[in-house]
């Protein structure tokens, strides 16, 4: 894909990203720690970076949101906003996932690694070339020791093993500008497992038919 204007959401973690690129020259807004405020604070960020580019929301070429894993509230804000500003103006979606983010912050063979809680993770293995080695999956803390003998870790949280810490929004512009247009088209959220309400709602149907 040639370079072209663009927006780019990331609310899947407790991080914020907002990226405009305008004639290949990025403006983004990194929050470390967004305290679970996306739904607040998004818009606005969202119209400071646009004006600090001065890009106008119809001169971009796409608009790109995370897909997750991540948090499942976090993730709906961003890829609702990302496909509202399609809506409005008949513009095409990105979807980049959060294991795009990470493993394009090295150029090695990467397994990108996001906490899922209780000593669980998503992990997700790439090639050199970014092409997927290992699909998505839900592993332990032992499973995660085993495949960071085979892969280079990169992650943004702290992890039980070595590894190599994540810039997410440079990995979100790299992975953005990579992508082909193949790609684009309508998104959709990355659930590796079901939520916590899916999970309990399924064990109780699973109660009542035994």
């Amino acid at each position: 894909m040639p370079m072209k204007n663009y927006l780019a959401i990331d609310t899947s973690n407790e991080y914020l990203t907002v990226i405009a690129c305008n004639n290949g020259k990025r403006t983004v807004l990194f929050e470390e720690n967004c305290a679970a405020q996306h739904s607040v604070r998004l818009m606005g960020a969202v119209d400071r970076v646009l004006k600090e580019a001065g890009l106008a929301p119809a001169e971009c070429g796409f608009f790109c949101a995370v897909t997750g894993p991540g948090s499942f509230t976090g993730i709906r804000i961003g890829i609702s906003a990302a496909k509202g500003f399609c809506a409005a103006l008949a513009k095409p979606a990105l979807g980049i996932t959060t294991f795009e983010t990470l493993a394009y912050n090295t150029e090695k063979k990467a397994l990108a690694a996001v906490p899922a809680g209780r000593g669980f993770y998503y992990v997700c293995g790439f090639a050199e070339d970014k092409s997927v080695l290992l699909p998505p999956r839900f592993v332990g803390g032992e499973e995660l020791a085993k495949l960071a003998g085979e892969y280079e870790v990169v992650a943004h949280a702290p992890m039980p093993v070595p590894y190599t810490r994540a810039d997410p929004a440079a990995g979100l512009a790299a992975a953005a500008e990579a992508a082909g247009e193949e790609r684009l088209g309508d998104i959709a959220a990355l659930y590796v497992r079901k939520s916590q309400a899916e999970e309990e709602r399924a064990a109780r149907m699973e109660r009542g038919q035994q």
